[in-house]
């Protein structure tokens, strides 16, 4: 059930539902170049994940996203598919594979991981 209002709050950019998904502290990891795309990085609580969202979604324009899979193991969630984006500081489109892996306890997201080309993403933020 949470990984569907997990992917239903992504979709609508609803910022109230997705950070209610979380818990007060998390183990929270995208990994990638912070000084070219800075909404990468740790995060460790609810109120980091909000501004995350934020500068996210001030930042890009989503174009498409494809869930392929989904894989649940008790209280571990991993959703694969693929994603393109606009970067609104170059016009350039970024594609990427992505998979998610979150781990739900107590009915909250409490660690959460985000793999997807991050060069992609560097390249499609400077502009060549």
């Amino acid at each position: 059930m949470i990984t569907q209002q997990f992917l239903h709050a992504l979709a609508t950019r609803d910022l109230d539902l997705i950070t209610g998904l979380f818990a007060e502290s998390v183990d929270w990891y995208i990994p990638g170049d912070q000084h070219v795309a800075p909404w990468l990085g740790k995060r460790n609580t609810k109120a980091e994940i909000r501004a995350f969202y934020e500068l996210l979604w001030s930042q890009t324009e989503p174009i498409s996203a494809n869930i392929d899979h989904i894989f649940t193991d008790n209280n571990r969630v991993v959703i694969a598919g693929d994603f393109a984006t606009k970067m609104l500081k170059t016009g350039i489109v970024c594609e990427s594979l992505f998979f998610i892996h979150f781990t739900v306890e107590d009915g909250l997201i409490t660690r959460y991981r985000l793999l997807e080309d991050s060069l992609a993403v560097v390249q499609a933020l400077v502009l060549k």
